[in-house]
């Protein structure tokens, strides 16, 4: 079957595909990642940097240890925001880290040089078998190998806002801006509840999925939002990539040099590089369930965010794209299949139900795409 007769497009820019969910492109074959990165050369900074230090000053010294609270793995993008808001801004972060399922020894070797750059911190560290179970139901019933952490990295951080009264709370960038998807936060910096409920955790399935699970009410603590009325002060939910030109690359190299972090020696598992996403090893899981269910993977994502900022012709992109996007983790696997806790059948047939048929065949025991990317 061919690309047409999938009524499958990629932009003509970048290689953004339109099986993305949300995706848009205007009548030249543009997604509206590249239509973004091209409007950002044109937007007023200094006026978004002055609402920044309106924000900044509006919640300077309202709690009388932290102004505000950054999300941080030890990755570049958390570790920039904050080294930019401590240094820069002279604003005291209290950084929080939701610890990962699976973490990586890289991983937690980057949020201890974090750390230890001087930043005051606290880790959660959700009930291990809440969080086990949450992934796992999230895993087979949304083809999500974190979902339970992907919720905590929202509500739990929403606790520790409520239960220290640090109302502002600066999350990197909204990848539905930033890398094609809802363009509704472009104009503002902040973020609903609503927003994170409906776009970043898919209409709000969490509370079916947790609810099926029959857990303890006192293990869910940190995966549920707190009410409204357990906050002294309102919180006030942003993104940094609204008031600065989002720069992943850039932010790898201040926190490189300023945040202790490091790389891996080789390319990750299923892209080209080597400097983002190393904390934990369900990623891997996670962006190979994203190439089956959609059609592209980590290596597409990459190499369009390199496309945007003039790193790589398309060309070369497509290429690596190629080499290597749909890689199943095969090295992976053992620690999945314990973590879990199923044999691999079981494994295979939960990967399986989550194949687009329409994008992919199996031939040898391996899903191959019915597709060629253009």
């Amino acid at each position: 079957m061919s690309n047409n007769e999938m009524n499958l497009k990629w932009c003509t820019s970048c290689l953004t595909m339109s099986t993305r969910p949300r995706i848009e492109f205007d009548e030249t074959g543009r997604c509206n990642a590249c239509l973004w990165h091209e409007r950002k050369k044109n937007l007023n900074w200094l006026d978004r940097h002055d609402e920044l230090l309106n924000l900044l000053n509006k919640f300077k010294n309202k709690n009388k240890n932290f102004d505000c609270i950054v999300p941080v793995s030890g990755g570049k993008d958390g570790s920039y925001v904050s080294y930019q808001l401590k240094n820069k801004y002279k604003i005291n972060p209290l950084c929080v880290t939701v610890s990962p399922p699976l973490p990586t020894p890289l991983g937690e070797k980057n949020l201890k040089a974090f750390v230890e750059c001087g930043f005051s911190h606290i880790s959660i560290n959700c009930p291990h078998e809440t969080m086990r179970m949450i992934n796992k139901i999230g895993f087979i019933e949304k083809g999500f190998p974190y979902y339970g952490w992907l919720i905590a990295i929202h509500t739990a951080v929403l606790r520790i806002s409520a239960l220290m009264d640090i109302p502002l709370i600066f999350y990197g960038e909204d990848g539905e801006v930033e890398y094609g998807g809802s363009t509704e936060t472009s104009k503002s910096p902040y973020l609903t509840l609503d927003y994170i409920k409906r776009v970043w955790l898919e209409d709000g399935d969490y509370e079916k999925l947790t609810q099926m699970l029959n857990l303890d009410q006192k293990d869910l603590y940190f995966f549920k939002f707190p009410d409204l009325s357990e906050f002294k002060t309102a919180p006030c939910i942003t993104t940094w990539s609204y008031f600065e030109n989002w720069d992943p690359y850039r932010n790898y190299l201040v926190a490189k040099q300023n945040c202790g972090l490091q790389e891996l020696n080789e390319s990750n598992i299923d892209t080209f590089t080597n400097f983002a996403q190393n904390d934990q090893y369900t990623y891997a899981l996670h962006t190979y369930l994203m190439y089956l269910k959609f059609g592209f993977g980590r290596a597409n994502q990459d190499a369009s965010i390199e496309i945007r900022r003039g790193a790589m012709d398309r060309n070369q992109a497509v290429n690596l794209v190629k080499l290597y996007d749909g890689n199943l983790p095969e090295e992976l696997i053992a620690i999945y299949l314990t973590y879990y806790k199923m044999s691999r059948e079981e494994f295979n047939l939960i990967i399986d139900k989550w194949v687009n048929k329409k994008l992919f065949k199996k031939e040898n025991n391996k899903w191959t795409p019915l597709f060629e990317i253009k």
